[in-house]
């Protein structure tokens, strides 16, 4: 076995799907280093906390210098944080606007070009983004324009950092769910929500980190946008 603890950076950490895939993450023995806005100290030396807004450029060095600073490396980031607000296009406000990006956009852009250096230096390294299943086609049901322009770009982002890296040692992937059960959804509504996958079924968190290992483990998959949205995306 070897003797190199793998490291990782997980971003929105503090609840639901980034908590989980925190939580995936230590149970294979990896450091990780785990953000959000809220997140608190860790009394697990192998579980590195950083509070910060992850659309602050500065945040992103913070992650990257406490990853070297503890563990001397980073293998894999998990570009999670993330926020949804679905409206008529033309009820969105100025301030949805620029939080959505701030948050999706700009806190993969940061983070991302922050750690490849590092993985660049090492030879080798796993980017890989949580999107959305609903990125990829139109519902006048169910407009959501900002997530279809900042999720949607994040695939599209996640292809071309795949060509550019392939040949560095750098692989870059993305996980696409559907409709997952966490906090994030109003637990009033949450089981009509079901009725959107063709499993008529929600996704659960599990389901998430269980992709994400799968796309660790996959040494031969990059640029692999890996949909688990109950077939959603295969009946459009």
């Amino acid at each position: 076995m070897s003797e190199i603890q793998k490291v990782a950076i997980v971003t929105g950490a503090s609840q639901g799907m980034g908590e989980a895939i925190v939580q995936a993450f230590r149970a294979r023995g990896y450091g990780v280093i785990a953000t959000s806005r809220s997140i608190q100290p860790s009394e697990d030396p192998h579980l590195i906390t950083v509070a910060g807004d992850i659309g602050d450029p500065d945040t992103g060095k913070r992650l990257v210098a406490a990853a070297l600073e503890r563990f001397g490396r980073i293998d894999t980031l998990v570009n999670n944080a993330g926020i949804f607000i679905g409206k008529a296009f033309t009820d969105y406000t100025e301030a949805d606007y620029r939080l959505k990006l701030h948050t999706n956009l700009d806190g993969f852009f940061f983070a991302t070009q922050t750690v490849i250096p590092v993985m660049l230096a090492q030879g080798s390294g796993h980017v890989v983004q949580i999107t959305a299943s609903t990125a990829e086609f139109a519902s006048s049901l169910s407009p959501a324009f900002i997530a279809m322009l900042t999720k949607g770009g994040m695939n599209a982002a996640t292809k071309s950092l795949a060509m550019e890296y392939a040949t560095r040692g750098i692989r870059v992937n993305a996980v696409a769910p559907g409709i997952i059960r966490t906090p994030m959804h109003d637990p009033a509504v949450i089981e009509q929500l079901a009725g959107f996958h063709p499993m008529k079924t929600l996704g659960e968190v599990e389901d998430i980190v269980r992709a994400v290992l799968y796309l660790e483990d996959a040494a031969f998959s990059t640029g692999e946008i890996l949909h688990v949205d109950g077939g959603l995306i295969a009946g459009r």
